[in-house]
């Protein structure tokens, strides 16, 4: 089965999902929600509404088919209109009614769907990135699976079938994986960061090597041949795409394997070190406290 570094990093991250549910909105509303943790994920089935973030320089107008991801935890605002107070979503969430939709108004005019993912795994903005405030995708490209995802998932939070909520869970995990995949899309060539590699073939080619077998004895010739380029061309594509050299994005993520194992517990420091390619245990415990901000063991001693 051919290598998938964005499955790999997912599973690192370990995302769960808080809220997996929906807004059935009409006539004049504006909700006002908290800071969170993780990603939150929105998307518009019908209707419009605006959306203000928190130290965001403009309000967006959303319509029918949009979709937002929220990965900086501040706090935002939907409306249907800019003016009206908003009111806390807490004071509203005892209105959620079965599957997690909170109708207003007798609903009908505005629908939302969204899911809620908190990561479990260390180091969310290590494997992430940095990414914007407001990430706004509304390309047509590649929004089938999306689109298939959000129609099931307000059939089974409206429907009423047994088993509806589980399955609303999974498939808000799909709209996450989907919306990542929109999102490395339409940012090619606008931003930095490892996810948009995945979208160069050239540079995919050369992270699924490094994912397959992290602990190969990786040189920067041996990865440019993966990449089918020369090894200058090739490191300047990968420094300016993902924002680091291969060489250092190898090594980082070789410590957050090893970090997830040593959480995991019962596995010798050694025998991890010798199976991400390191020769000794000081040089792994010296690559592992630069990355990581502490030693292996300290690390595995973390409650």
């Amino acid at each position: 089965m051919p290598v998938d570094p964005l499955s790999d990093v997912l599973s690192l991250l370990k995302p769960h999902t808080y809220i997996a549910g929906g807004f059935d909105l009409a006539g004049g509303w504006s909700i006002r929600f908290n800071a969170h943790t993780g990603i939150k994920c929105y998307a518009l089935v019908s209707g419009r509404c605006w959306l203000t973030v928190e130290g965001a320089a403009e309000p967006l107008e959303m319509e029918a088919g949009d979709c937002v991801l929220l990965p900086n935890g501040r706090r935002f605002v939907l409306a249907a209109d800019l003016a009206l107070d908003p009111v806390p979503y807490p004071d509203l969430a005892p209105a959620v009614g079965p599957g997690g939709v909170l109708t207003l108004n007798g609903g009908g005019g505005t629908m939302i769907l969204g899911g809620h993912f908190a990561f479990s795994g260390a180091h969310a903005d290590m494997l992430l990135g940095a990414m914007p405030s407001i990430v706004r995708l509304r390309e047509d490209a590649d929004k089938d699976g999306l689109r298939w995802a959000l129609e099931r998932m307000r059939r089974e939070l409206t429907g009423g079938q047994p088993g509806g909520v589980l399955v609303a869970r999974h498939l808000a995990h799909m709209m996450l994986v989907q919306a990542l995949r929109l999102y490395l899309a339409e940012g090619v060539g606008r931003s930095v960061g490892w996810l948009f590699a995945l979208a160069d073939p050239r540079l995919a080619a050369a992270l699924g090597a490094m994912h397959a077998d992290p602990g190969a004895r990786w040189t920067l010739p041996a990865l440019a041949e993966r990449a089918g380029m020369s090894r200058s061309a090739f490191a300047e594509r990968f420094k300016a795409t993902v924002g680091s050299s291969p060489i250092d994005y190898l090594t980082r993520w070789r410590m957050l394997l090893a970090g997830d194992r040593l959480s995991g517990g019962g596995e010798p420091v050694s025998a991890i070190a010798a199976s991400l390619g390191y020769e000794s245990e000081s040089a792994f415990g010296t690559a592992f406290k630069r990355v990581m901000g502490c030693s292996p063991r300290r690390y595995a001693a973390r409650p």
